[in-house]
């Protein structure tokens, strides 16, 4: 299993280095008061955990059903073939029709689902900047239509990349690079948990030059810092960082081996 998913962050308390907005976040999910939201920043730096953990502390149990995630990289790079194979989507798929009409039609079918137990619901896109302008300009009447009963969660690495017309309804907020005593402070706690009854020894030397070549990504360290587990040293890290898409593709393969197909795809599409 990848370091990355087992030591992921269960609560948004658990998100390191971004006091300032996971406060905000903490505050909009105990309130129930939540506008729609922008979340810009480098890879590996929480984006994505803390959607996960904002949902589930507003929705609780029920946060899977009330929060719809839409990997628009993928889907605008795979483009008709994702929505004809993707059980989420084969349902809706229209052959005959575009993949912007897909695409609004489905996201429309989703937004009108009403939430279980809650005013509204979730609809995160990840890697935002992957949408099309055509398709942003559709979504942005889907978000004027369905306001009241639907929150739009956007998440990018690049900002520059949104319509003024989606970005300016959205509170935005930064996810900065890790600084390294960050970085530092969780391998020491994952090391610390992955040492006992092991031969693996990881100096904070180790650590720190782990976190230098991290350059801020939590995700690309953990990895790095797997990845030195395996190969019983911290003593090459130029080997190190290029066994990272191998330690992602051995853990995705174990995945599957043990029955645990939608574990395994969400793994290989990290990739």
């Amino acid at each position: 299993m990848l370091w990355t998913e087992r030591y992921r962050p269960e609560r948004l308390d658990d998100i390191a280095g971004q006091d300032q907005v996971i406060g905000l976040l903490s505050s909009c999910a105990a309130s129930g008061t939540i506008p729609h939201l922008m979340l810009a920043g480098p890879h590996g730096t929480g984006k994505s955990a803390a959607i996960r953990c904002f949902a589930e502390q507003l929705y609780g149990a029920n946060w899977e059903g009330n929060t719809s995630i839409f990997q628009t990289a993928d889907l605008f790079s795979q483009g008709k073939k994702l929505l004809e194979e993707d059980e989420r989507y084969a349902h809706l798929y229209q052959k005959g029709q575009s993949l912007i009409v897909n695409f609004k039609y489905i996201l429309k079918w989703y937004a009108s689902m009403r939430p279980l137990d809650a005013d509204f619901k979730l609809m995160v896109f990840e890697d935002a900047h992957a949408l099309t302008r055509e398709a942003q300009q559709g979504l942005r009447r889907i978000m004027e239509q369905y306001s009241r009963t639907c929150r739009f969660v956007f998440s990018t690495t690049n900002q520059s990349a949104i319509i003024p017309a989606i970005s300016s309804r959205c509170l935005p907020l930064f996810f900065a690079p890790l600084p390294s005593r960050v970085l530092i402070a969780r391998f020491s706690a994952i090391r610390k948990r992955e040492e006992q009854g092991t031969r693996f020894t990881c100096t904070n030397d180790d650590l720190e030059l782990i976190a230098e070549a991290a350059q801020g990504d939590m995700r690309r360290g953990i990895l790095m810092l797997q990845a030195a587990y395996q190969a019983g040293s911290c003593n090459n890290l130029v080997k190190m960082s290029q066994s990272e898409t191998g330690t992602v593709a051995g853990s995705a393969i174990s995945l599957i081996k043990e029955g645990d197909l939608k574990g395994g795809i969400r793994q290989l599409e990290s990739l």
